[in-house]
Order: C-alpha cells, then sequence, then structure tokens
C-alpha cells in the first residue's frame, strides 16, 4: 500500500512538474516565495494580529482560503506561459511569468515583515526592483 501511494505521489509530482514547464531553479523559487508569504500571512495575522483584511486584524479562514485560490491561479498561469512557449517556439513567457509572481510575492513578504514591525534590509529592496524591472514592472 505505501509503495503504491509513494508510486502515486511521484507520478502527480512529475506531472505537475511537466505542466510547469519543469523544475528549475525560478520554479523552486516561486513555490518557496509563495509558501514563505502565505506562513508570513498567518505570522502577521495569527501571531501579531496584524492583518489587513480582517476587522479584527486576526486570522480569517476565508481570506487564507482566497489566498491559497491565488496562488493556484498564479501556477495555472505558469502553465500557460508555458505552454504559449511551446505554441510560439520561445521560451521567454514562462520565465517572465514566474520573474512577475515571485517579484508579487517578495512584495507581499517584505510587506507582511512590516506588519510585523521588522524593517525591510536594502539588497531586498534593490532585488525587488530588479524583479520588478525583469518581469516589465507588472506585479498585481
Amino acid at each position: 500500500m505505501k509503495s503504491a501511494a509513494l508510486a502515486l505521489t511521484g507520478i502527480a509530482g512529475s506531472m505537475a512538474a511537466n505542466a510547469l514547464g519543469g523544475w528549475d531553479a525560478a520554479m523552486q523559487t516561486l513555490v518557496a516565495f509563495m509558501a514563505m508569504d502565505f506562513a508570513t500571512g498567518l505570522m502577521a495575522a495569527g501571531i501579531f494580529k496584524k492583518s489587513k483584511g480582517t476587522g479584527s486584524g486576526g486570522l480569517s479562514s476565508r481570506k487564507g482560503f482566497k489566498g491559497l485560490a491565488r496562488k493556484s491561479v498564479q501556477l495555472l498561469f505558469v502553465i500557460i506561459g508555458h505552454r504559449l512557449d511551446a505554441t510560439l517556439g520561445t521560451d521567454f513567457v514562462r520565465t517572465a511569468v514566474i520573474i512577475a509572481y515571485t517579484a508579487n510575492e517578495t512584495i507581499s513578504i517584505a510587506e507582511n515583515a512590516g506588519l510585523m514591525g521588522m524593517p525591510l534590509p536594502l539588497p531586498i529592496k534593490k532585488a525587488i526592483d530588479v524583479l520588478n524591472e525583469k518581469g516589465g514592472g507588472k506585479t498585481a
């Protein structure tokens, strides 16, 4: 039973990585930043009671679910970018999508840290600027 579950998990992971255009450094970074954003958002709301999305500043399961839904759609756009690259014979649409969303996640992590009273280090500010430039300056 355990072997079958592991095999199915491996197959599902392989299919997901293939649909996303691979499990390269850019994709690993995006997924890591998505997890960090979600975790820092939970900390800002759960520990510091500083959520901008609730009247009390505390946790909201509805807001958390909406955040996860948004992240799922971000991954959908990575798949769209990968398929557009395959159709057009290019390899930059997926990368641009990943860079744009990585910049957005970085900004959100920085905002969450700010809600917790943490200053933003200068190298991170500069990295956000570079990511915004590479992503076309259009993060949501």
